[in-house]
């Protein structure tokens, strides 16, 4: 018979490792220079894993596919559906990423149609580099209690 001390402590084991697990991040962008710089970004910050970059929506649903992010930051207008269309898919095949739109269109329009595809989040192109970093940590650490394997459903 199990002890439940033991399991309480296993438990607490796995959520302090699952804690110091990076987040993982997948970015699309069409502008590559955009993308190269969010990488450069993202590369300097120990707990961020970059795990994909894609330049359009169609690369990015599939990419996230296969590595199931913590965090997806999609360019709005893209090639290939744009974000709303990569956000969409990207919530129905992995429902545990949440999805940051980084757009350089503010207008209520453009806003709309992404928390309708379901966006945690809408930063502007422009933004301080410190907060585009903030809204993807703020929504990857709800994910990083969970292990990949088991967000892989």
């Amino acid at each position: 018979m199990n002890d439940p001390a033991d399991e309480h402590r296993r438990a607490r084991s796995e959520s302090r490792d699952a804690d110091r697990r990076p987040l993982r991040l997948l970015i699309a962008d069409d502008e590559p220079l955009i993308r190269e710089a969010l990488a450069d970004l993202f590369g300097g910050e120990d707990s961020i894993e970059l795990v994909a970059v894609a330049a359009d929506a169609g690369e990015a649903i599939e990419l996230a596919g296969r590595t199931r992010p913590d965090v997806a930051l999609l360019d709005v207008k893209m090639p290939g559906g744009g974000g709303p269309r990569a956000a969409r898919e990207i919530r129905s095949l992995s429902p545990l990423t949440h999805v940051v739109a980084l757009s350089a269109h503010e207008d209520r329009a453009s806003v709309v149609e992404m928390r309708r595809a379901g966006v945690a989040a809408y930063v502007v192109k422009g933004a301080p580099a410190a907060e585009i970093v903030e809204a993807v940590r703020r929504w990857g650490s709800s994910n990083r209690s969970a292990p990949p394997a088991a967000r892989t459903t």
